[in-house]
């Protein structure tokens, strides 16, 4: 059946804005069945209401899924995922230590990226969210692209589906702007992988609110500073209170 995408509405979001916010995984794992064209619409068009410099909206989305261009960019994007992954798998020592326990978060976490960057040309949807820049690059011109690309993977996710995002392009970067005719002075910002997930959502894990948010002085948390109840907490990422030196 053929769907008018003209005269379809957008879909209805029955998951809540909430809990999709607390919920919205990297998702890695996707089943072997392509996103209809009508969610990849809906997930685009979610994407393009995010908010940009002096509303600009620098940002532009290339959508790859099945055709001739879209196999060759994916294989290109899988051959350096392979590489970068390989390399710091052994670098980080993900098989050492408690990597050796194959049931530890560490050895799940290097089996889940192993199968990731393995799969990566399979995946049913690939975009690369771009930046068209209208000056030299500067540190935050991250501001009229990413929260875009943010609005994508929580649309993806109320509407059933997951994805997470990577640099993983940026080895190959000159062959993707020559393969998808992408223009020179267009900034490929990062790599967004969507598809239906192979498991399951759910609360996604952080450090504890205290240790993020400050009152009036540095590293004080205020009093309502509290995390709800149930929450599962994390603790990678830097230790508290390291430096940047």
């Amino acid at each position: 059946m053929t769907i008018d995408l003209a005269t379809t509405p957008i879909c209805n979001d029955e998951l809540g804005l909430l809990q999709g916010l607390a919920s919205t995984r990297a998702i890695r794992r996707y089943l072997p069945e392509p996103i209809p064209e009508q969610s990849l619409r809906d997930m685009l068009w979610s994407a393009t209401r995010a908010p940009s410099g002096s509303n600009r909206q620098p940002f532009r989305f290339v959508v790859l899924t099945d055709s001739d261009k879209a196999i060759q960019a994916k294989a290109l994007i899988a051959t350096a995922a392979q590489s970068i992954w390989n390399e710091k798998r052994t670098n980080d020592q993900y098989d050492k230590g408690s990597g050796s326990d194959p049931n530890s978060p560490k050895a799940r976490m290097a089996n889940v990226m192993q199968h990731y960057v393995d799969n990566f040309s399979e995946v049913p949807a690939l975009v690369l969210p771009c930046l068209v820049r209208y000056r030299a690059p500067n540190p935050a011109e991250g501001a009229s692209v990413y929260p875009a690309v943010q609005n994508l993977l929580l649309a993806a996710r109320g509407m059933g589906y997951g994805g997470v995002i990577t640099g993983f392009h940026r080895p190959v970067e000159d062959q993707l702007k020559a393969l998808l005719n992408i223009p020179e002075e267009v900034f490929i910002t990062c790599t967004v992988t969507l598809g239906k997930p192979a498991g399951n959502h759910g609360p996604v894990r952080r450090r504890p609110l205290p240790e993020l948010v400050y009152g009036d002085t540095w590293e004080q948390a205020p009093g309502w500073a509290i995390d709800p109840p149930g929450t599962r907490h994390t603790q990678a990422g830097p230790p508290k209170g390291s430096k940047v030196v």
